[in-house]
């Protein structure tokens, strides 16, 4: 009897740890036909009457066009989930980003929202810079820089540097990034690699953003599978 009685604890305790941690169905946060459940903050389209929306849907894709700059916000904010990316620099390299926990817009330089942003500038792809916000990782002071000079606004050391290199793609092929937001933690693979891992975040929820940051990037998958963190 204690035997068994043994063995049902083990496995009930099992039970119990699987499921501290669950995922919940994934959506794909673009239609491929259209923005619903997004809108654009472009800060040229306010006083230039012709200035184009950056954002369009392509065969399917959603893709930034780089210029005007601005971002691209869903309506809706998230909390405690894993965000599948699947992008490609259309042509020449250069920048863009992902940003999470988005709210204040505008709230940096006139142009960023207060936010985190997983970084995808290529050869930087899974950096992250803090937008009057902010997140701990190790060995800050190898990859952010003296310690004096960190901040989260205009003029400070914003930037936390990646763990690897060679984790992106050939240009022109397509890089798959996963960002895992749960509590205060974050979490970023670069094809399968774990490339950043903050903790600490002064945030753990808000929207989420793609940017129109000077080169052009398609997204052929943006998909979130919200995490239902049962021992939080």
């Amino acid at each position: 009897m204690k035997q068994n009685l043994k063995k049902l604890a083990f496995f009930l305790t099992a039970i119990v740890t699987l499921a501290s941690c669950t995922t919940q169905s994934t959506t794909s946060l673009f239609n491929g036909k259209n923005l619903d459940g997004w809108h654009v903050d472009v800060p040229a389209m306010d006083s230039i009457p012709e200035t184009i929306n950056p954002f369009i849907i392509r065969d399917g894709m959603l893709v930034s066009l780089g210029d005007p700059r601005g971002h691209l916000i869903t309506d809706a904010t998230y909390k405690d989930y894993r965000l599948e990316v699947e992008y490609r620099f259309a042509g020449e390299p250069g920048n863009c980003g992902v940003l999470v926990h988005v709210s204040t817009p505008r709230a940096l330089y006139k142009m960023f929202p207060k936010s985190i942003e997983v970084q995808m500038m290529h050869e930087d792809a899974g950096d992250f810079w803090v937008i009057v916000q902010d997140i701990t990782a190790d060995d800050m002071l190898k990859r952010r820089g003296p310690k004096e000079k960190w901040g989260i606004v205009e003029g400070t050391e914003r930037r936390i540097k990646n763990l690897t290199d060679g984790s992106e793609k050939p240009l022109g092929e397509w890089n798959a990034m996963t960002v895992e937001c749960l509590n205060n933690k974050i979490k970023v693979w670069v094809n399968g690699d774990l490339v950043n891992y903050g903790y600490d975040a002064t945030v753990s929820s808000g929207q989420i953003a793609v940017q129109a940051e000077g080169a052009e990037v398609e997204f052929k998958k943006l998909e979130l599978t919200p995490i239902t963190n049962i021992s939080k």
